[in-house]
């Protein structure tokens, strides 16, 4: 469930912890009706901070307004931190226009994903100190903004060697790869993935991840002008094969398969017609994880992979497994070591970004939605 305190500066206050919606409620009845939670009357604070905020749904180039929200006092057990870098991903553009899972209690400020920089600890935290590098343990944080002050346990502390850019793109993407070539299929050196959305920031880790598995990928995009180079790219990560989507419905297919073995799982981030031809090229018994649909179709599953290929068609969202997994920290912090342990071997890399000052937020956020799009908007603040 998605709770207000963690959508504004304000609502991250000490007595407002996530879970406590009583006490939020609370909080608010000592404010004047009159005056907005985001008001320099708002509460105890002495700081102000710079924040992207919506107050309704709609289209986020419209709806999204960069402001000066309250800024609390840094309890004892909260960190008052500065964002660094934050990217926009389609689950935020989503959250915006009111068409995602979970939605926040408006007006929100935008932004599940990003990395900060801890400034000062409260008496009682232990685990961080001044200087750490620290991104989100879960979704709703609202990292578009320059300052926050956060709860210890909503953060997890990076390395500060590695990539501004890879920090800032560590805890949704590569999560969810690292997660789904890990708990559905056993999948060992010389096993093969197919993927369709391959160029996209899930795409790009599972392509690299794989690769330092020795695992091979075949990497299906959308035809387009910058085909040639766009699979050029991707072979230069890691890919083994990158086809267009037209190709899994050829003959060539077959010409493939006699230098790569048929693959054991399939990730589909699109939906619809390319959903259904990954299934048709999967081992018998294998299979298919959905963890997106850009296409907005269904998908579809033919009678037959179901009764004589036995195929499982399965879905995966990396909220729920941080979530499932929030009673004990020590597998979440396991899969950032990993992942972070490869940023720092050279094995894996942040996908193509654009940087956006925070004061330049329109032109991430319409950029964000063009289709075809091959870089990645993240805002610097």
């Amino acid at each position: 469930m998605w709770f207000p305190v963690q959508t504004v500066c304000l609502r991250s206050r000490t007595v407002c912890k996530r879970g406590s919606v009583g006490a939020f409620l609370r909080c608010l009845r000592h404010l004047d009706a009159n005056v907005s939670p985001f008001s320099h009357s708002a509460g105890r604070c002495s700081q102000t901070c710079q924040a992207l905020v919506y107050r309704k749904h709609g289209d986020p180039s419209q709806v999204v307004q960069l402001e000066d929200v309250p800024l609390p006092s840094t309890g004892a057990k909260d960190v008052l931190v500065k964002l660094l870098a934050a990217p926009v991903n389609p689950s935020d553009i989503n959250m915006i226009q009111g068409t995602y899972a979970i939605l926040p209690d408006l007006p929100a400020v935008g932004g599940n994903e990003g990395v900060a920089q801890v400034i000062e600890v409260g008496s009682q935290v232990k685990s961080l100190r001044r200087g750490d590098w620290v991104i989100p343990r879960d979704a709703g944080l609202g990292t578009w903004r320059t300052m926050a002050v956060l709860a210890e346990d909503d953060v997890i502390s990076l390395p500060n060697d590695i990539p501004l850019l890879a920090a800032a793109t560590l805890g949704v993407n590569p999560c969810t790869a690292l997660r789904m070539l890990s708990d559905f299929e056993d999948l060992k050196s010389g096993d093969s993935v197919i993927q369709n959305a391959a160029n996209s920031g899930v795409g790009q880790a599972v392509i690299q991840i794989a690769a330092a598995r020795g695992i091979n990928t075949i990497n299906v995009i959308r035809d387009r002008s910058d085909f040639t180079q766009l699979s050029e790219r991707l072979e230069a990560m890691g890919a083994t094969h990158v086809i267009k989507e037209e190709t899994l419905r050829q003959p060539e297919m077959k010409e493939l398969f006699k230098t790569c073995s048929k693959p054991k799982l399939a990730l589909n981030g699109v939906g619809g017609k390319s959903a259904t031809e990954l299934l048709r090229h999967l081992q018998v018994g294998g299979s298919m994880v959905t963890y997106g649909g850009m296409s907005k179709q269904p998908v579809t599953v033919p009678v037959s992979a179901l009764i004589f290929k036995n195929v499982k068609v399965l879905g995966f969202w990396v909220t729920q497994w941080k979530r499932d997994h929030s009673h004990d920290g020590r597998a979440f912090r396991a899969m950032v070591d990993e992942l972070c342990s490869l940023i720092q071997r050279g094995k894996l890399t942040a996908p193509a970004c654009t940087e956006v000052h925070l004061r330049d937020y329109r032109s991430a956020l319409e950029a964000a939605m063009l289709p075809f799009a091959s870089s990645k908007q993240v805002l610097i603040m």
